[in-house]
């Protein structure tokens, strides 16, 4: 509410006013904005695997190619079932994006050792360097 002057030296009342929100929208695009940026994604391979134990490790970079390796040898990136014949598929376009996007194999412990060394080779195939294809271990 606010007071206008009338010509007779009176006041009345304004029912129009209203407070002024484009700061506060500001605020909070910019807020929105800050998450956005600093969120990592990083795409899950969308099933849980049994990995094996390691006497070493180090800790990789969050912005990587997950691919899970199940027990029944299955290959999956982000929920999906892709297969050995699919990684190459999945793997490229991203390399487009980042020619040095590391590759992380979580494989059960159980898989078979065949086929994640084929997972390997598919990576290196779509043009992963050999450094940046890791076993993912606990």
């Amino acid at each position: 509410m606010s007071l206008k002057r009338r010509n007779s030296g009176s006041f009345s009342v304004d029912d129009d006013a209203k407070p002024d929100l484009s700061p506060m929208i500001d605020c909070v695009f910019i807020l929105l904005i800050f998450f956005i940026v600093t969120t990592v994604f990083q795409k899950p391979p969308g099933v849980e695997v049994n990995r094996p134990e390691a006497r070493l490790g180090s800790v990789l970079e969050k912005n990587s190619i997950l691919l899970a390796v199940t027990a029944e040898s299955k290959v999956f990136y982000g929920g999906q079932e892709v297969g050995v014949g699919g990684i190459q598929n999945v793997v490229r376009p991203q390399l487009l994006e980042d020619d040095e996007m590391p590759v992380i194999i979580q494989a059960d412990a159980n898989a078979l050792r065949g086929v994640v060394s084929d997972v390997e080779k598919q990576c290196l195939e779509a043009g992963v360097q050999q450094n940046k294809v890791t076993l993912a271990t606990r």
